[in-house]
Order: structure tokens, then C-alpha cells, then sequence
């Protein structure tokens, strides 16, 4: 993926996303991975002149974040959409003792596709997924991979249908838990990141859209 003089780049999901930005602020990019990469890709890029833009919104679920799509995200005409969405599905299910069903699983699939087909058709941007994740600390969260894995699996096949870019953080944070401590990356819940999480998240998204090892 090319980054471009002058590109905008969006970043859109939950919390994960906000990271505590002042929504009255629009150039604030909140404490986490959206400011970690604005502020490596300033350093490394001056010339280029980019711009950043986050639109998260901590406890949303996909349905939400399509409600205001067309407000957050299309009106912007983004050069560059990073998307990480559909924990909050999981969590209320969970908060619910509620067992997904296939009707939802079907729903969701196709919230997910308008988001990105609705890109398609009215922007040209290149687009970023980041597949959703959890970790295994508290243990109980193990029981959320029911409802988890095949939500992640609809990102990958979204992935390959509209051809974008697709970071696999589920996998690539659990191995990395494992060797340093699940909570390290993600604290006391499982979903949301340390700032050595963020860091993380950071160094996966650069490494694929610049397509090097960044120290």
C-alpha cells in the first residue's frame, strides 16, 4: 500500500480506537495506536503532509458504527480507512449470557460487507481491517472465542472479497502474550490495550502498510 502526499487517514471503531480523544477536538487522536502511527509516519514522512483523523467510539458495535458511517467516514473522503470493529458484539452477548446465533452471524456479515462496499462506491480509499481479539486473561474469556472466531472469520473473508489490506491482531496478540504475559498487552480485561498494547497494535499496522520491520 502506497501512502500518498497530502493522503488522509482514518481510523474508525470503538474504543480500542478512541482511546480516550476529546470528540470536540478533531485533531485530537485520543492516548493510543491511531496517535503511536500519526506520530511515526510524521517523524518518517514530513514531506508527505498527511493528514489523521479518529473517529472511534468506545462501546460500539458494528450496527452502530454503520449508523453513523456515512457521517464519520464517507463525508471525510478518506485516502486510507483502518477499521477494527465487533469486540462490543461479543461482549454484550457475553454480558447477556446470550449464545450468538446464526441469524446473527448472517447480520453481521452483511453490516460488515456495506461498510466496505459503500467505500467501494463512493471513495477511492485503500482500506485497512484489523480482525478483533481477546485475550486469555481473565480465563473466562475463553469462552467468548464461540462468538469471537467466527466474527473474525467474516473479516477475513471480507478481506479477500474487496481486496484490503488485513492485519490478524487476534493471532499476532495472543502469540505475543504468551510469551510476555496476556496482560502485559491487554490489562485486567482481555480486550483493552496497555499502552505496550497499543505500541503493539502500532508496529503490526506499520509494518504492513509500509511492508517492513519497524525496531
Amino acid at each position: 500500500m502506497k501512502i500518498m502526499r497530502e493522503d488522509t487517514l482514518l481510523f474508525i471503531g470503538d474504543s480500542i480506537t478512541d482511546c480516550g480523544r476529546d470528540r470536540n477536538d478533531s485533531a485530537d487522536l485520543g492516548r493510543g495506536f491511531p496517535l503511536f502511527i500519526s506520530g511515526y509516519l510524521q517523524t518518517s514522512m514530513p514531506k508527505k503532509r498527511l493528514a489523521y483523523i479518529n473517529k472511534g467510539i468506545g462501546g460500539d458495535t458494528l450496527s452502530d458504527l454503520k449508523e453513523r458511517w456515512e457521517k464519520d467516514c464517507l463525508e471525510s473522503q478518506p485516502d486510507i480507512v483502518t477499521l477494527l470493529i465487533g469486540i462490543n458484539d461479543v461482549w454484550k452477548n457475553q454480558d447477556n449470557k446470550h449464545l450468538v446465533t446464526e441469524s446473527e452471524r448472517v447480520r453481521f456479515e452483511a453490516d460488515y460487507r456495506f461498510l466496505l462496499k459503500s467505500l467501494h462506491q463512493r471513495t477511492d480509499a485503500r482500506v485497512i481491517l484489523m480482525e478483533t481479539f481477546v485475550l486469555p486473561y481473565p480465563k473466562n474469556r475463553m469462552d467468548w472465542r464461540q462468538d469471537l472466531d467466527p466474527r473474525i472469520q467474516i473479516v477475513r473473508k471480507m478481506a479477500k472479497e474487496y481486496q484490503t489490506e488485513i492485519i490478524p491482531l487476534d493471532g499476532l496478540l495472543n502469540a505475543q502474550g504468551i510469551k510476555d504475559g496476556f496482560s502485559y498487552y491487554t490489562g485486567e480485561d482481555g480486550v483493552h490495550p496497555t499502552i505496550a498494547g497499543h505500541g503493539f497494535i502500532a508496529k503490526a499496522w506499520l509494518e504492513t502498510v509500509l511492508n517492513k520491520k519497524i525496531l
